[in-house]
């Protein structure tokens, strides 16, 4: 039997497979990025959607689990800690009959778990679906640098549609996150794209 190893590539080709791996970093980022500033219930539905995702992109519910493991591990080590902080800060105060209660998990602590899942998620998704001979392609000091230079591009464009979201009268909350997010990867799609012609041009 073949073991299945933490984001080994896979050979099955899937929509993420098509796409060039430098795009794909490209892209990684500001998902990732994104994925910081989502409130607990929007990363637990993006984990949902990610699952779906990785199904589309060949990954066995197996891989999926694999791939899940130190996220996993560290999921109940934050789940220990919550449990911990919730005794300690109202073991004096707290009836005996809501002495249970110190198992429900801290809000914080549920999103920093929810967040790092689906950043595991992503990373997975990328990896899966990413050869270690294009990686090795692709990292070089030339492409690193690019890389580099892009991340206060995708600052630059986060600054230019938040100034014209607000300039519009736009209010705070999920519905700037939701329409600003697809604005932002779209710009940095089609960055990433026109940097990526430019050094093949080069090349």
């Amino acid at each position: 039997m073949v073991s299945n190893t933490v984001f080994k590539y896979k050979t099955i080709k899937g929509v993420l497979h098509e796409i060039p791996v430098l795009i794909k970093m490209l892209l990684l980022l500001p998902l990732s990025f994104f994925c910081m500033y989502l409130p607990s219930f929007w990363l637990g539905a993006g984990i949902v959607f990610t699952v779906f995702f990785a199904f589309i992109c060949g990954l066995s519910l197996h891989d999926q689990l694999t791939d899940f493991k130190p996220a996993f591990y560290y999921a109940i080590l934050m789940y220990a800690l919550s449990v911990f902080s919730n005794f300690f800060n109202n073991f004096r105060t707290l009836p005996v009959n809501q002495i249970l209660t110190v198992f429900i998990p801290n809000p914080e602590y549920l999103r920093i778990t929810l967040r790092l899942i689906l950043i595991v998620q992503i990373s997975a998704l990328f990896f899966r679906t990413t050869s270690p001979l294009e990686i090795r392609e692709v990292v070089r000091l030339e492409i690193i640098s690019i890389f580099l230079c892009f991340i206060p591009e995708i600052f630059k464009i986060w600054t230019s549609v938040n100034l014209a979201w607000k300039s519009r009268g736009g209010k705070e909350g999920f519905g700037k996150i939701k329409t600003l997010v697809f604005i932002l990867i779209s710009l940095s799609f089609e960055k990433a794209a026109i940097k990526a012609k430019a050094l093949e041009a080069r090349s």
